[in-house]
This record gives C-alpha cells, structure tokens and sequence, in this order.
C-alpha cells in the first residue's frame, strides 16, 4: 500500500518496519503536564460555561417572579413544604418586610 501511494512521486519503497520506540521520562512528564493542562483548560471552560447559564435561567426566573406579585410567597410555601418533609428540627419561615410594616 505504501509503495502504491508513493510511486507517483518517483520514490521506491522496498521495506517497511515497525519499531518500538521509548520516549525519554522527561519527555514523557512534559507530554503528561501538557495534557493535563489542557483538561483543566476544558474543565474551567465548561464551569463557566454553565455559570453563565444558570445566571441567565436565575435571571429569568425573578423576571417571572417580580411580574406575578403571588408568585413568589407560593414559591416561598413551596420551599418549605420541601424542607418540612426532610424532617429538619428547625425550620425557619421567612416573612415580607410589608407584613412587619403593620406593627
């Protein structure tokens, strides 16, 4: 096959060997740090990548909130109704600052 592919261009291929060649350990390492730097590289990327996705979907989520006044007391309710079925001894239960206003 390698004598096919070169023959165009006037090279004659006579033997072909495969030879097992050890890299130096100092190579080695720098190969392996290089690696190495380049998936945290890609890790860090990804993180932020996703950083910026969720603080795009936080967001919108309290666009959403601020547009239906109820909205947020039921997601209030519906945190703790999650955190009471943990079986928590303490529960705190935040309340509006307007509620305090009346006293």
């Amino acid at each position: 096959m390698i004598a096919a592919s070169t023959i165009s261009w006037g090279v004659e291929v006579r033997q072909v060997e495969v030879r097992d060649i050890s890299l130096p350990q100092e190579l080695l390492r720098a190969m392996a740090r290089q690696a190495e730097a380049e998936r945290e590289r890609r890790a860090k990327v990804i993180a932020a990548t996703g950083e910026l996705e969720a603080s795009k979907e936080l967001g919108e989520a309290a666009d959403r909130l601020t547009a239906s006044p109820g909205a947020l007391q039921l997601r209030t309710l519906q945190t703790l109704a999650e955190v009471a079925t943990e079986r928590n001894s303490t529960l705190v239960f935040p309340l509006p600052i307007e509620i305090l206003n009346a006293f």
